[in-house]
């Protein structure tokens, strides 16, 4: 038997619980894994409130990431073998925050040796996004990245892109999150009311391109500082970002496997700054819902 995070009914954390169940069984194109670690990220709670639709079958399993021990190779899948050590998303209708899950097999890459369990569980969303969305406008050198919610974990991925290609990088977050986000090599503002006068005084002449990870009223705000409108792009509210001429992050397939590979190197350094058990989970769940969380928040089971 295994154990699972599931949400039995769509709303509040209280329709969350932790269930045995069998170890579930690759189908094709998949991969069974013992888990070694999960990521936590805001979309897992989304997925449970209903605001990223309603058409999960219920219960639910939570969680989209891991990394972990390839158990058993189901049909039409090439490149791995059971015992490969890996990290990728879950397969549609599988979760992350488990003992053991299913990925699929086209979005799990083998994990590098020198990267933890728990640093590879935080690339296939945070990292892979990060990716995606520093590479998806093309800067040159000393060109001025603003990144909006850069104290999170595809924040702080996203600004150690951004440095170590030389750019010049803004990190907007709140003020307790200053330190980590200097960490980076950016400049960091506070986040609220005034925002963008005080990114005016670092760039007077505006930003190359504004990374947006939050939306929203806060997105609005800063858009003022794009330098043009189609330099904003948003990885949390494509309706805004659509509206204020700017364009949604578009995911590829390559981006996992790149950042893998900038944080086997050490160029990245995922940030992993909570770490719970699995029958931890919903309060690690609950850190992320509350946004209190300084870096990535993962579950060891």
């Amino acid at each position: 038997m295994s154990k699972a995070l599931v949400f039995a009914a769509y709303g509040g954390p209280e329709a969350q619980e932790l269930v045995e169940r069998p170890a579930p069984a690759p189908g094709p194109g998949e991969l069974a894994i013992e888990v070694k670690a999960a990521g936590v990220n805001p979309a897992d709670w989304k997925i449970r409130a209903g605001q990223m639709g309603s058409h999960w079958p219920l219960p639910a399993p939570m969680g989209r990431e891991a990394s972990g021990v390839v158990t058993a190779v189901g049909a039409e899948v090439e490149n791995f073998a059971v015992g490969d050590m890996v990290l990728g998303l879950a397969a549609k209708g599988q979760g992350t925050f488990a003992k053991h899950t299913v990925l699929d097999a086209a979005q799990t890459v083998q994990k590098p040796e020198e990267l933890s369990f728990a640093d590879a569980a935080a690339l296939p969303v945070a990292g892979a996004t990060a990716y995606d969305v520093t590479h998806q406008i093309e800067l040159e050198p000393g060109q001025t990245m603003l990144i909006l919610g850069a104290g999170g974990g595809v924040g702080l991925m996203a600004a150690q892109i951004g440095n170590v290609h030389k750019f010049t990088v803004i990190g907007v977050a709140s003020a307790a999150k200053q330190e980590l986000v200097e960490s980076t090599g950016a400049t960091f503002v506070a986040s609220g009311e005034g925002a963008a006068d005080r990114v005016r005084a670092i760039a007077p002449e505006g930003v190359d391109v504004l990374i947006d990870l939050v939306g929203g009223q806060a997105l609005r705000d800063l858009a003022v500082v794009a330098k043009d409108p189609s330099v904003i792009i948003s990885t949390a509210d494509p309706t805004t970002v659509q509206q204020l001429g700017g364009v949604a992050v578009v995911r590829t397939r390559e981006g996992l496997e790149k950042v893998t590979g900038v944080a086997q190197y050490g160029l990245v350094d995922p940030q992993v700054t909570d770490r719970y058990s699995l029958d931890r989970a919903a309060e690690a769940v609950a850190m992320v819902e509350a946004g209190h969380t300084a870096g990535k928040v993962i579950i060891e089971p």
